[in-house]
């Protein structure tokens, strides 16, 4: 199993709006094989990134989930946040799932 964790930095005034974008995600990931679950994490401490955790049966699965019409799908709600929502680049990290 594997791991992945989308960490993006979003200025404090478009909190909101970022937690509902996935709240109101369109789920297609949900179907996906391999897929196991999907976690938005909001920070604590001002500055701190909120991290998108996924987890799969696998990093082939993963991967083919990023190259699918269902992932170009789900991500063309990504442009509903302006620019300037983010204060820095993402940062993707994928670990294997050596103990649960």
């Amino acid at each position: 199993m594997i791991s992945v964790a989308n960490r993006i930095h979003v200025k404090a005034e478009y909190h909101d709006t970022f937690e509902a974008r996935f709240r109101e995600r369109a789920g297609l990931v949900d179907g996906m094989p391999g897929f196991i679950a999907n976690h938005v994490l909001r920070p604590t401490r001002d500055g701190d990134p909120f991290v998108v955790l996924t987890f799969w049966e696998s990093r082939a699965a993963f991967e083919a989930w990023t190259t699918s019409d269902a992932f170009r799908q789900g991500h063309a709600r990504s442009g509903t946040l302006p620019r300037d929502a983010f204060s820095g680049p993402n940062i993707l990290e994928i670990h294997e799932v050596v103990a649960r």
